[in-house]
Formats: structure tokens, C-alpha cells, sequence
């Protein structure tokens, strides 16, 4: 999937705006992605391994916050000849239409449907699969365990949740040594002193982390029986919780 340089944070700006999902990021979120965020590739990887593994015949996935569809076309690839059903939501009409074009460029079998919506207003069923892969941390923090119980209500005994987030600490020293160790992750993949200041400032209101602790004890209360962060490099991590 073609993406142009992120240069998005490269000049300074008096005033910089909330980060969007607009039609500026969808043009060069791979190549945000790929600088930003360590092991996005693994994790996606492995979204396509855990698929083969749980994705039922006729069952529905969803993969909330589907940007331009990396998770769901690593999925679609590992579940040919089920007859399930990917439902792939992002309420960024940006993000969708690159999304549509880069699942137009390969053949499947595997029905996936579109849908330009607000995750909190999906309805949930026959699910044995579900992905938050970096989007829960974009909810208003008071939504989420609404969010993960209607995911819950509406999976298959057996079914699995998939969640990637940035996390946040209690311990203020290993919080310093994971965010130094991310800032030096994106020098070394080329962005400025000013681009991650400008884009820190950016995701300042809009993103919010959680600890692990505070996803574990919202999956546990909500009824999930299983759970484990099955990858983690520096403050970013991916989780599953099993039904």
C-alpha cells in the first residue's frame, strides 16, 4: 500500500490543531505508521495468524478503527473459503476510500464490508473475532467500557478481541525510560525535533493511554475470562482477551 512521506509536523506552526484523521494523514499514515508506532508490522502479522485460529464459518469480525485496512486485509488472506464476513469501520471518509482501493488491489472471497460510522454506535453480532488496533486510546476515556461490553455481548463463546494501544505508567521512571526510548525509535526513523513536538502537542487532547493494568481490569469485569499482552516494545503494546 503506497504511501507519500509524512512531512505532515515539518514546518512550525503557531497554532497547531487537534490531530484528525483527515485526508492529509490517510495520504501518508503508512509511513506515520511505520515510523511512529514499533512492531506495527508484527502486530499485523499476527492479527492474519490469530484469524486462521478463531475467525468461525459464517461469523462476522469487525475491525474497529480500520484506517486503510492493513488489519483487515492481513485477515482476509488467513480466513479464504469460511464465508465470514469482515465489517470494517472508521468514521474517516479519508481513510475509507484509500481503504476500499487497497482491498480492491488483491482478490478474496471474503465479504468485507465498508462502513463509515462512529465505532460506539455498531452493533455487534455473531462475532468470533473483533480488532481495536490502535483506536480505544482515540475514545473518550468515560466510553470505553461501554464500548468493550457491547463488543462482549456480542462475540461468540470462544471468540477473541484483539486490542493494540500506547500505554501509560503508575511508575514515573519506567514511564521517562519507555517514552525516551520511543522518541529515539523516531529519530532514528528520521523525524525532527520539531515534528515530534508539533505532533505530541497535536495528539495532546485527543489521545488518551491507558495503563495495563486499567485494560485488564476493564476486560476482567466485563466478563472476559482470558487475557494477556501477547507483544510489547517500549510503551506500545497488543493484547488479546478471549470470550
Amino acid at each position: 500500500m503506497h504511501s507519500s512521506q509524512d512531512t505532515i509536523y515539518a514546518q512550525a506552526t503557531d497554532v497547531i490543531a487537534d490531530f484528525a484523521f483527515d485526508s492529509k494523514v490517510a495520504g501518508v499514515f503508512n509511513d506515520m505508521i511505520r515510523r511512529s508506532v514499533p512492531g506495527y508490522a508484527q502486530i499485523i502479522n499476527t492479527l492474519g495468524d490469530l484469524a486462521e485460529r478463531f475467525v468461525t464459518p459464517n461469523s462476522h469480525v469487525y475491525d474497529l478503527g480500520c484506517s486503510l485496512g492493513s488489519a483487515t486485509l492481513s485477515i482476509r488472506r488467513h480466513i479464504e473459503g469460511r464465508k465470514a464476513t469482515i465489517i470494517a469501520v472508521d468514521n474517516s471518509e479519508s481513510m475509507l476510500a484509500r481503504c476500499r482501493e487497497n482491498l480492491h488491489a488483491y482478490r478474496s472471497d471474503i465479504q468485507v464490508d465498508l462502513v463509515c460510522a462512529d465505532i460506539r454506535d455498531i452493533q455487534f453480532n455473531n462475532a468470533s473475532m473483533v480488532i481495536l488496533n490502535f483506536t480505544l486510546q482515540f475514545l473518550p476515556p468515560e466510553d470505553r467500557d461501554a464500548l468493550i461490553a457491547a463488543i462482549y455481548a456480542g462475540m461468540q463463546p470462544g471468540g477473541i478481541l484483539v486490542i493494540s494501544e500506547k500505554l501509560c505508567f503508575d511508575d514515573e521512571v519506567i514511564q521517562q525510560l519507555l517514552d525516551e526510548r520511543h522518541l529515539d525509535f523516531k529519530r532514528a526513523n528520521g523525524y525532527s525535533e520539531l515534528e515530534i513536538s508539533q505532533k505530541r502537542s497535536a495528539l495532546e487532547n485527543v489521545m488518551k493511554p491507558d495503563t495495563m493494568e486499567k485494560h485488564q481490569a476493564r476486560l476482567a469485569a466485563t466478563g472476559f475470562k482470558h487475557f494477556s499482552p501477547w507483544f510489547q516494545c517500549f510503551n506500545f503494546t497488543s493484547m488479546v482477551a478471549i470470550k
